[in-house]
């Protein structure tokens, strides 16, 4: 029997490869840069990847999301 075993992405991290595309840097810089500002609301860093970064709500509310569920889960 053959197959793939592993999982398909989903969740937030299901839009990784389409933010490193559109916004040309590696998801590890964008969770970096989300991770230093974990105490802030979730809306007021997304609104900040938004209007400093030029990025779409659903690509900066997934980096958001993935990075809070992240600390979460610690």
């Amino acid at each position: 029997m053959t197959g793939d075993k592993t999982a398909p992405i989903s969740g937030p991290a299901s839009y990784f490869p389409a933010i490193e595309a559109r916004y040309g840097r590696p998801i590890v810089d964008w969770l970096a840069l989300v991770q230093d500002r974990a105490d802030l609301p979730h809306m007021q860093v997304v609104a900040w990847l938004k209007t400093d970064h030029g990025m779409g709500h659903g690509h900066a509310n997934a980096i958001v999301a993935h990075v809070r569920a992240a600390r979460t889960a610690d």
